[in-house]
């Protein structure tokens, strides 16, 4: 095996702008004004030599145009660019929205250098709006003009903390991360607090690199990294229309062990699914939750999910209640799996014992101190087999209420 260490990871990794991007990428971010608020609200990620590509999407009935215009143009592996609008998500917009789509990956390409066909387009934001195209257009026009890619709204950028900043909308803060393999780097970043139940996926994240790697390797390495991240995160139990995840490798670093990347990938995706799930909308506390002695991985997650998706669980930990029962009762939900018996199950916070223990007065208290950190593990197994999983979430306070009664005013 080759070597793999760690470069840094979180929003201010390799200082201010965060950790840089690999040799043969480039950045370009600014605001165009599709968001009414502050900040840069339009990104784009490309690389400057031929490269191979993977991706996954959402799989909502509802996805917007974007989504499956992008779908269909990664198909090939072979994708060089993303362009990313934060504010105003394209979805429900009917044949406009898929014109503006193309016409704004046209836009990118345009800037880039590149074919069209080699650029995939994202949004986040708001559903139901079509895109303020006269807007998009004045800023590619104004990025197309300056042949330093430099100016207060369009600027060039090789720092992935800037990268990061653009894309957000609720987020309060931008997530990176970043691993070297060998004598090739492993660059992420993504954005996503809330409308966050990955059935791939229900974020947005971009990651790139300079191994070389071909794509259906890298598409192989990529969906298994996802699968065992991304798909296990969890805020709020609801599906997004416009979410994707997307890996460039440019090649410049060469060639590199095909278990270092596939390692390295899985850890940049891991950092980010945690500061994710850190940074949930309204959230004060990470929260994991592993289910062990499963029948199977497919069973241990979906009861790991209506553990960490339950909203009386997730208002417990908020509130450091220790309330043991409400696990209880979300493991039992689960009506189809006949191998779950009371009797074999048992549940933990941290490593106190929860149940079938009944803790008294002490106990409880123990649990208490469990809850009272900010971040709470919870264990249970099933004894229905040997196989686990692991899921990541956050707890529910009124802050969530109060972000998503007023999102769109």
């Amino acid at each position: 095996m080759g070597t793999l260490s760690q470069v840094g990871s979180g929003q201010d990794t390799g200082g201010a702008g965060g950790p840089r991007l690999p040799p043969g990428f480039s950045a370009l971010v600014g605001r165009a004004g599709v968001r009414s608020g502050p900040g840069d609200d339009v990104a784009l990620l490309w690389s400057t030599t031929e490269a191979s590509s993977a991706a996954v999407f959402t799989r909502s009935r509802f996805a917007g145009p974007s989504v499956t215009l992008s779908r269909a143009r990664a198909a090939g592996g072979r994708a060089r660019a993303v362009v990313v609008v934060a504010g105003n998500a394209n979805v429900a917009t009917g044949a406009q929205g898929e014109r503006d789509a193309v016409e704004l990956g046209e836009l990118a390409a345009g800037v880039t250098g590149l074919h069209h066909s080699e650029v995939l387009v994202a949004s986040t934001g708001v559903i139901g709006r079509p895109y303020p195209m006269e807007v998009l257009r004045g800023w590619f026009a104004t990025a197309a003009g300056s042949s330093a890619g430099a100016g207060p709204d369009a600027r060039r950028t090789q720092a992935a903390g800037d990268l990061a900043a653009a894309i957000m909308t609720t987020d309060t803060v931008r997530k990176c991360a970043s691993r070297r393999v060998g004598p090739a780097t492993v660059v992420g970043v993504a954005k996503g607090v809330g409308m966050i139940e990955p059935d791939m996926a229900t974020m947005l994240a971009f990651v790139c690199t300079d191994a070389l790697v071909e794509p259906a390797v890298l598409d192989r390495l990529w969906r298994r990294a996802v699968d065992g991240t991304f798909n296990c995160l969890s805020v709020d139990g609801d599906t997004s229309t416009s979410d994707t995840a997307v890996v460039l490798a440019g090649g410049q670093a060469g060639a590199v062990p095909e278990g270092d990347l596939a390692a390295a990938l899985r850890e940049v995706c891991l950092d980010l699914t945690l500061q994710l799930a850190r940074d949930g909308e309204g959230a004060t506390k990470l929260l994991t939750v592993t289910v062990r002695s499963a029948r199977d991985q497919s069973q241990a997650r979906r009861v790991a999910k209506a553990v960490v998706n339950s909203p009386l669980v997730k208002t417990a930990i908020h509130g450091g209640d220790p309330n043991w029962g409400r696990v209880a009762m979300a493991v039992g939900k689960n009506t189809g799996d006949h191998d779950i018996h009371p009797d074999r199950v048992v549940i933990r916070f941290g490593n106190q014992e929860a149940y079938p223990a009944v803790p008294g007065p002490g106990g409880l208290a123990a649990l208490a101190e469990v809850l009272s950190r900010d971040h709470v593990d919870i264990e249970v197994e099933l004894g229905a087999g040997t196989a686990e999983a692991t899921v990541y979430g956050c707890d529910l306070s009124a802050a969530y209420v109060s972000i998503n009664a007023d999102y769109t005013t």
